[in-house]
């Protein structure tokens, strides 16, 4: 068989249509949308407080005047370091309102990462959790920032004279913001960025209809029936929205569904549970550090996770195992999925309808996405079959490209396609499976982390002469970051490095451990041979302890 002859196409008879029928407006016509029909229904539940998709536009409009009378235009970038709590939803749809773009900023990112971003976006505002404002004000002075918007749930925030309260921000407009005409194809809504092999991280340019797209694509194959989930149920928002998987497949999916959000900023697995047993959602969406800090829990089966109708993972590998533990506590199927930032996310998904999860799959192309295996060497030559290669993909969810990067933009996107660096196969039935990961990049907690970010910031310890980080298995985190180093002048302790680096990168970027050695490998060339390495980590964490 042909692997051109898209056999997945198959799997959707009956339940889907190999093409999307993608909405022409912009996300602003989305929400307005949900606003008409769901008007008096409940869109966020946080921590008791309840907003309607009434109360919620209301808040939008209000923010999106004031930011307008404070020079927001559209083409500017606002950024939004917040995590899940209904200010961040606002925050996102005014700056949309506007024809601006969300510039989407990690609330564990710590200054140096911080001023990359704002800098690299040119963000005029930025909308900020209170207790990362010193961050940000640390760095202003070194970004084209002009004013800084603080969120405060516990009302105790000093902020500076010349910045803003947000409740105060969202009051102070006189009037509403005019209309903004959209070009979905073309007008950005997000920049989201994600780690680079240059060490520095990238904006991926997501445009509204990129959103738009995956929105429907991811719809249309997750849900067999898209009316069951329209009665304003609940769905968790433990996924952060500052991550595109929780964006688009968590907060997107609420808003355009009728659903109400159960929004919560931080993961602990005994209040998810608790939460859970209260409020009795139906979808659950997570990585796979979470479902394992859920399967930990002895009576989880007393909790009512048995009722939840959908439950998806994605943001890096699902053990089988887990999936299968999770399963048995549960009695519910965890289907995977596969995205990336570049895509929307989603690329791929088992679908639910088909009562077919494959296990260590992750699913077939959702409608409107082709998908081929092509050599790693070239990326010219379709792959036959079963035959691994690198997987790349085209479809409306793929970005527009990297910001203010067009050699990598070009790079990454050939004639429509994006090449996305995974190493994957297909089956004869259409199913994918990852065979490999991008080549250096560890996935941490979910989260991408790139090797030559953390060197970076190694080289800068006057004790180290080389370093090497790569990623080596973790039970929760799925993997966690070493560092292999040679000392200068051999004085420096793990601890001090350590330290060093916990002042300098966010914490799930940190190595959780330090070896030394004389020399580290290197080619003919004199290049660092990080794989070596990485394997022999690896080999490590594998085998079992020697007997003392």
């Amino acid at each position: 068989m042909a692997a051109t002859e898209k056999p997945w196409i198959k799997h959707y008879a009956g339940f889907a249509e190999p093409e999307t029928e993608i909405p022409e407006g912009s996300l602003t016509d989305l929400l307005n949308e949900a606003l008409q029909e769901h008007s008096d229904k409940t869109a966020v539940t946080f921590y008791g407080r309840q907003i309607s998709f009434q109360g919620l536009g209301q808040m939008v409009e209000g923010l999106a005047g004031a930011l307008h009378e404070r020079g927001v235009q559209k083409g500017d970038r606002v950024a939004v370091m917040l995590p899940n709590c209904p200010q961040y939803i606002v925050s996102f749809f005014a700056t949309v309102r506007l024809g601006a773009t969300v510039t989407q900023l990690n609330p564990m990112y710590v200054e140096r990462e911080i001023e990359h971003i704002l800098w690299d976006s040119g963000a005029k505002k930025v909308i900020v959790y209170a207790d990362m404002y010193p961050r940000v004000k640390a760095v202003q002075s070194e970004t084209g920032v002009d004013e800084v918007i603080v969120v405060d749930l516990q009302g105790s925030a000093e902020i500076q004279e010349e910045d803003s309260l947000f409740d105060d921000y969202l009051k102070s407009a006189s009037g509403a913001a005019p209309g903004v005409e959209i070009d979905p194809e073309e007008d950005l809504a997000a920049l989201q960025y994600t780690g680079g092999t240059t060490g520095l991280s990238k904006g991926a340019m997501l445009t509204h209809r990129n959103l738009m797209a995956n929105v429907s694509q991811t719809l249309d194959l997750f849900i067999d029936d898209q009316s069951a989930f329209s009665n304003n149920e609940k769905i968790v928002g433990v996924l952060p929205y500052f991550h595109i998987f929780g964006l688009t497949c968590v907060m997107m999916f609420g808003i355009r569904q009728g659903l109400n959000q159960l929004l919560v900023p931080r993961f602990e697995a005994r209040e998810m549970a608790e939460l859970v047993k209260r409020e009795e959602p139906v979808m659950f969406a997570a990585v796979p550090t979470m479902y394992t800090g859920l399967a930990a829990l002895e009576d989880l089966a007393d909790y009512g996770f048995d009722r939840i109708r959908t439950y998806n993972s994605g943001g890096s590998a699902l053990p089988v195992e887990l999936a299968r533990s999770f399963e048995r506590k549960t009695g519910k199927t965890l289907y995977e999925g596969y995205g990336l930032s570049e895509a929307s996310p989603v690329t791929h998904f088992n679908p639910p309808f088909l009562g077919d999860n494959r296990e260590g799959s992750i699913g077939v192309p959702i409608p409107s996405t082709d998908s081929k295996i092509v050599d790693s060497e070239t990326g010219e030559r379709e792959m036959p079959v079963g035959e691994p290669g690198e997987l790349v993909v085209k479809g409306p969810q793929v970005m527009k490209g990297y910001w203010g990067m067009p050699e990598e933009t070009e790079n990454t996107l050939r004639d429509g396609w994006l090449y996305t660096g995974d190493v994957a196969r297909m089956d004869e039935e259409g199913y994918f499976y990852i065979v490999d990961r991008k080549k250096d990049m560890i996935l941490a907690s979910g989260y991408n982390v790139y090797p030559r970010e953390i060197e970076e910031v190694l080289f800068e310890h006057p004790g180290v002469s080389e370093a090497v980080a790569v990623g080596v298995p973790d039970e929760y985190r799925g993997e966690s970051v070493k560092a292999f180093v040679v000392r200068h002048g051999g004085s420096a302790t793990e601890e001090e490095i350590l330290e060093f680096c916990k002042e300098r990168l966010a914490p799930y970027k940190v190595p959780k451990s330090v070896e030394f050695r004389e020399e580290l490998p290197k080619s003919t060339v004199g290049k660092l041979l990080r794989r070596v390495l990485a394997d022999e980590a690896e080999a490590e964490a594998a085998s079992p302890p020697s007997p003392s």
